[in-house]
């Protein structure tokens, strides 16, 4: 009679701890264990990371509510054998096995870059690295190797108008050189058969019009006034006239503050002094918009060769064919400056 009740036993036992096993699995597979009754998280696993650093970012950051379930699961998935950096989102309530699944794939979360209004190369490496992997300090080291950007058909003076202001997709660990590479392909997509003949129409390199892009930019912030300034300059240039551009000098100046141009600022000793020396400088004032650049493609044909800010603040400019008339124009701008406590 032992031997049956034992036998018994064993069985009720059995079916307990394979019931309980049973269970536990099921919950250690499909239960919602990351970010349990949260909300939707980005996960970042730099590159170079191990299974354990992963875990511990898990467990410090509170994305997974019970980590033994989550790595013993890992482990037998063998995603700690398959781990791959990148920007992943996981989902609130996410069962572990579709958590280690999105893992384990690589499939990523793309960020989003934007850029505009950029001057210097520093401030252009920090815009495009500050939401990925890639070191600011190792994309600027990029911009400034006259070797590689020379590979390119630029220099490190011009090397900017490659870039073109717009919203990127990048994924979060693409690297210096491999962001390099994208804004090169979209610089040459951008440039196309009909851009470049108009560039060709006007006697100018795509890298040119993007540096003149840049000073008519700077000028005027008013997109209907662009291609009358574009006309403008280009008839200096066609003249052999100097551009006196005021932009340039704040630029040569390193002074992006100065909100008055003065008899000082044009002995600045500089290529980008344009008051100084005629042409065009060696590289862009700023990165220049697509706008900017379709304005100089499509400037307005005119005899213009003067232009000066309104002195109404307006944002717009008056326009002159003759000295005369434009001193006449800078005149009461000066005024203008002066009645609004504006010096410098």
């Amino acid at each position: 009679m032992k031997r049956p009740k034992l036998l018994a036993l064993f069985i009720v036992v059995g079916s307990v701890l394979l019931i309980s096993f049973s269970f536990y699995a099921y919950q250690m597979v499909y239960t919602p264990n990351v970010l349990a009754d949260e909300s939707d998280r980005v996960l970042l696993i730099p590159s170079g990371a191990t299974f354990d650093e992963v875990q511990d970012r898990l467990h410090n950051e509170g994305y997974v509510k019970d980590l033994l379930s989550f790595s013993v699961l890992a482990k037998l998935m063998k995603y700690d054998q398959y781990l791959k950096p990148g920007r992943y989102l996981l989902q609130a309530n996410m069962s572990n096995l579709a958590a280690i699944r999105l893992l384990r794939s690589g499939q990523q979360k793309p960020v989003n870059v934007t850029f505009n209004n950029v001057r210097l190369k520093s401030e252009l490496a920090q815009r495009l690295c500050e939401n990925l992997e890639a070191d600011k300090e190792d994309f600027l080291a990029l911009l400034n190797n006259e070797e590689l950007v020379k590979e390119y058909g630029f220099t490190a003076e011009n090397v900017l108008a490659m870039f073109l202001p717009n919203t990127y997709q990048f994924y979060w660990t693409t690297s210096a050189e491999e962001l390099f590479e994208r804004f090169h392909q979209e610089y040459e997509n951008f440039w196309s058969k009909q851009r470049a003949n108009r560039a060709d129409s006007l006697d100018m390199t795509p890298r040119e019009v993007s540096i003149l892009a840049s000073i008519v930019e700077s000028e005027t912030n008013k997109p209907d006034e662009a291609p009358k300034v574009a006309g403008l300059y280009l008839n200096r240039l066609q003249r052999n006239i100097a551009l006196q551009a005021d932009p340039t000098l704040v630029y040569a100046a390193g002074d992006f503050t100065i909100k008055r141009v003065l008899n000082k600022h044009k002995e600045i000793d500089s290529p980008y002094n344009t008051y100084k020396y005629t042409g065009l400088p060696p590289g862009p004032i700023r990165v220049p918009s697509i706008n900017a650049i379709d304005a100089v493609l499509n400037y307005e044909d005119h005899n213009y060769l003067y232009m000066c800010a309104r002195e109404d603040f307006s944002g717009y400019h008056n326009f002159a064919t003759n000295l005369s008339a434009h001193m006449a124009n800078a005149r009461r701008y000066q005024r203008a400056l002066s009645q609004a406590g504006i010096y410098n």
